[in-house]
């Protein structure tokens, strides 16, 4: 069936019973996929059907459906003239894992953090009626996303506003891990009346036949149900708020489907269509074990297994190292944004489970709520991956620094990821926690400084930032270790030709430059900064004024970030004759692709920075001084 689709026009002259057809197909397609492409896997089969019953019903791109993060548009981008490019999902120049309106008109926005498709959807409804057009505007969230603040307080507007804009909840009880908190709860009690539903019709045509009492018993037990309902399902949030409420509905049935959303269509007004869709379904692997299969890397089939076997990455190494921490000190808490097992706090989550906190897909919450626990004389810990991180910007300024409280954020996955692309490289953390008064920002070379600036971090009563990349620490083993001072760099090798400054990741490059450039007879002076506020001034002020020549490298951006600073220090110092170079990602958004693709991309690999020293800096084995 699969052959045949080429356009979701195509979807609207085959029958239910081919479209369940084409469904195995697509299913087939996806995991065939990302089984070597890696990718969000469970999450896109768990919405096959709604998929199609969106395009069915619907007609993009003059009708804009709008994904909720965006990792579950597999299936739309296969029905939607992308399919003979699948194989090239998540690849350097290949079609990205999430929408992007550069790439097709049927992706109607970009997306890829959570809870923001109700909003647009909204905006773009108001923008339709003030343009005087006609058509459908669709957001697709999940039950996941729905625990973000964005997404509550667009549902309030929303449902005051009168406005036709149809809302498709799409409710698996999962976002990565499993959902909490009362939004969870509520939608528990709407699947209680969806059953609630089903066995008051089978109780009533059951009891009708009964001769003679039959009516009787009927009331009766209507009357016993509707107290039920009153204890058990209690009032329609989403009816209160002003939304006509279709559901819950089964989200893989495609029959089913079709009819709900041709009644939305047709329904005036904001409408919420509440969907059960099976995260994983068709992969039996993935079914048992949504979580692990909602984001993987390539794997076999057969087993479900990686194909590159999973050494410790830093996540787990925090999460180790949080754990003894606090068992010897019983201030510690943990908080996390829906992220436990991405974030390697699963262990702790078992071990202290009444000092760990899930607060679902909430940033802003987590932060603030971490704020509300220091100023009450604990030590909260807040591991949040870079890129979703800078959703509680104004947390981490207004909450935590203005007060100089000790939240330690742990800020996971910082600096280039890859595949996913521009909405998740983080490569902003530097540039804005740099911009914020009393924040420490510290970021380890490897694995060992990583638990020590944990250490430092939970004893140093005052706000700290500590970031380090996704997976594992570089091959590079260093044989240095000196103890944690605050704002105090660490000399890894002395030279008088020319000064490396480097952080975090970055280090183990510019020490493996060093040892390359000394068979060539220049003498490289490597600084690990270590802190990147407070800066230690006194340290490069001393060997840039040795060797007057100066590289920065950062997993970054150079504007505002680490090489920026440098720079400016040094021009407030007004040393004479300094060359400087800052060594980062350009001031533009970093598309998808693996790490080592985007870093020789910008020239921020070995072999790229090589040549740049080369010819920015060495000539016939001499340093080159004066201004860059």
């Amino acid at each position: 069936m699969l052959d045949k689709i080429n356009c979701p026009e195509d979807l609207k002259k085959i029958t239910i019973k081919e479209k369940k057809e084409l469904a195995k197909d697509l299913r087939k397609m996806i995991i065939d996929t990302v089984s070597n492409t890696g990718g969000h896997l469970a999450s896109n089969l768990g919405v096959v059907e709604l998929t199609i019953a969106l395009h069915s019903i619907f007609n993009a791109p003059n009708d804009k459906i709008i994904w909720d993060v965006g990792h579950q548009t597999y299936v739309h981008k296969i029905l939607t003239d992308r399919k003979e490019k699948m194989n090239t999902l998540r690849k350097m120049d290949g079609i990205a894992g999430f929408p992007k309106t550069s790439e097709s008109v049927y992706d109607a926005f970009d997306t890829g953090h959570s809870s923001t498709s109700i909003s647009v959807a909204l905006g773009m409804a108001r923008a339709r009626d003030l343009r005087g057009e006609s058509n459908k505007v669709i957001a697709v969230i999940g039950d996941g996303a729905l625990t973000g603040g964005m997404a509550l307080e667009a549902l309030n507007d929303a449902g005051s506003s009168k406005t036709d804009v149809i809302v498709i909840l799409n409710d698996n009880e999962m976002s990565i891990s499993k959902n909490v908190g009362g939004m969870s709860q509520l939608l528990g009690r709407l699947r209680t009346r969806r059953l609630y539903k089903k066995t008051n019709k089978q109780t009533k045509a059951i009891l009708e036949k009964v001769p003679v009492v039959g009516n009787k018993l009927v009331k009766i037990i209507q009357n016993v149900k509707k107290g039920i309902k009153q204890l058990f399902i209690q009032n329609m949030y989403f009816e209160d708020i002003g939304f006509s409420y279709f559901g819950p509905v089964d989200g893989n049935d495609i029959e089913k489907l079709e009819s709900v959303l041709e009644l939305a269509k047709n329904t005036e007004g904001p409408v919420l269509v509440h969907v059960i869709t099976k995260k994983g379904k068709g992969y039996e692997l993935a079914e048992k074990n949504p979580d692990k299969f909602h984001s993987i890397s390539s794997f076999d089939i057969e087993t479900g297994k990686t194909v590159k076997s999973k050494c410790k990455g830093y996540s787990e190494v925090f999460g180790e190292k949080i754990v003894d921490l606090a068992k010897k000190d019983k201030k510690i808490v943990a908080v996390t944004a829906a992220m436990c097992d991405g974030t390697g706090l699963s262990k702790f989550a078992k071990e202290f489970p009444n000092r760990f906190f899930d607060v679902g897909i909430a940033e802003q919450h987590a932060i603030g709520m971490a704020a509300g626990m220091a100023k009450n004389g604990l030590k909260p810990v807040v591991p949040i991956y870079s890129s979703f991180l800078q959703r509680a910007y104004d947390q981490i300024v207004h909450d935590v620094c203005i007060q100089n409280l000790p939240v330690t954020i742990c800020v996971d996955r910082a600096g280039i990821v890859g595949n996913d692309g521009e909405t998740h490289q983080g490569i902003l953390d530097l540039c804005y926690l740099n911009s914020i008064p009393n924040i420490n920002i510290l970021a380890p070379k490897d694995f060992i400084e990583l638990e020590d600036m944990l250490e430092f971090a939970v004893n140093s009563n005052k706000p700290i930032a500590i970031r380090y990349p996704r997976g594992e620490e570089s091959d590079y083993k260093f044989k240095q270790h000196d103890s944690l001072k605050l704002g105090k760099a660490e000399i890894l090798r002395t030279g008088h030709d020319l000064t490396i400054i480097a952080l975090g990741k970055t280090v183990a490059k510019a020490m493996m430059l060093a040892e390359k450039f000394e068979e060539k007879g220049i003498s490289i002076e490597v600084i690990n900064l270590r802190f990147l506020k407070p800066l230690d001034e006194d340290t490069i002020l001393k060997s840039i004024t040795k060797t007057k020549n100066v590289i920065t490298i950062e997993d970054g951006y150079v504007l505002n970030g680490m090489g920026n600073t440098i720079t400016n220090f040094i021009n407030d110092q007004q040393v004479d004759s300094i060359k400087i170079k800052n060594l980062g990602y350009p001031d533009k958004f970093i598309k998808h692709g693996n790490v080592e693709q985007i870093e020789k991309k910008y020239k921020l690999d070995i072999d790229s920075i090589e040549k740049i020293i080369d010819n920015n800096f060495t000539k016939n084995k001499k340093i080159l001084h004066g201004e860059y």
